[in-house]
């Protein structure tokens, strides 16, 4: 392979060898725009400051299209050995033995990632540089899930997003009930996810029991447009309430990671009063401008410092009895 095969971008102290930068990662068709594993490597890198804090710590699980969205996926959580050594690993515990993930706490690393045509970013829910370690997250996420219903031209959602900002906007009020902040992002896919931060205390048996209470009081409350139904055939036309993300070694896609669908659409924070407006859709920021979105920190409002669920679990109770 000749240089010019190549390009290097540099990352703090590190030099990141972008092989093949002109590969078509996703191709340009029915209004979508074409962008390559350059195009890629220049968004990783540009909204790193912004993704990064989201990553730092938290065990990955990475989606991989080596010949572009068109091809084969890889859904990769060990570390191959040939990876650098200076990008960093957790090994955690699996049934039978254990997993070494990658954990992406810097743009070289992101770099790299994006040389491997990793696409998106699926992370941990829990921090193994923390003292709970991966038993205990410091997220909890509740995944707004409409309807299935067929894409629009360009690979537009074609789903009813109203009922999924509906949906968010009646969770959101109940979260403020037990006294939880929640925070709302577009997936870049269909739905929108809530995240909700935590202190890490409790471990993902409680959360998720807890997260599972939540969206059953809130199907309960509007039961002909929510659901908490796992089972596709037993969801009508209602939006799906999921809380199997809050589970060990389950994870939900970062802040500002790509999503391998037409136009390379973000996953992207928002703040609450953008969900006011009615043209907003899963997909609404691709790589050419989720940049200034992340410029306006929509999360800003969000605590510091997650919430301890004691006193939520105590409001929840005093409301269902």
């Amino acid at each position: 392979m000749s240089d010019a095969d190549a390009r290097t971008l540099r990352a703090g102290r590190r030099s990141v060898a972008i092989q093949r930068p002109g590969k078509v990662l996703f191709p340009g068709r029915a209004g979508a725009k074409e962008y390559t594993k350059g195009d890629l490597a220049d968004y990783y890198r540009s909204v790193a400051p912004w993704l990064l804090p989201h990553l730092r710590g938290r065990p990955l699980m990475l989606e991989r299209y080596p010949d572009g969205v068109d091809g084969q996926r890889f859904m990769q959580k060990n570390t191959p050995d040939h990876y650098p050594e200076w990008i960093k690993r957790a090994e955690v515990a699996k049934e039978g033995g254990t997993v070494t993930h990658v954990v992406c706490d810097d743009t070289a690393t992101l770099l790299y990632l994006a040389d491997q045509a990793c696409l998106t970013l699926h992370r941990w829910l829990a921090r193994t540089d923390r003292a709970g370690g991966a038993d205990h997250p410091d997220r909890l996420v509740f995944d707004l899930d409409p309807p299935p219903a067929p894409e629009g031209p360009g690979g537009t959602p074609g789903d009813d997003f109203a009922r999924v900002r509906e949906a968010a906007g009646w969770l959101r009020e109940l979260l403020e009930e037990l006294g939880l902040p929640a925070a709302p992002m577009t997936t870049g896919s269909r739905g929108l996810h809530l995240v909700v931060p935590l202190n890490g205390r409790h471990d993902f048996d409680e959360v998720r029991r807890f997260a599972r209470d939540v969206a059953e009081l809130a199907a309960s409350r509007h039961p002909d447009r929510l659901t908490t139904a796992a089972r596709k055939q037993d969801r009508g036309d209602r939006l799906y309430l999921d809380v199997q993300r809050n589970a060990y070694a389950q994870t939900a896609v970062a802040p500002y990671t790509v999503r391998a669908r037409p136009g390379a659409p973000v996953a992207v924070p928002l703040a609450w009063e953008q969900l006011d407006d009615p043209g907003l859709d899963a997909r609404r920021w691709t790589i050419a401008d989720a940049l200034d979105q992340a410029r306006t920190d929509p999360w800003a409002g969000l605590p510091n410092r997650g919430r301890a669920l004691g006193p939520a679990r105590r409001r929840l109770a005093d409301i269902r009895s």
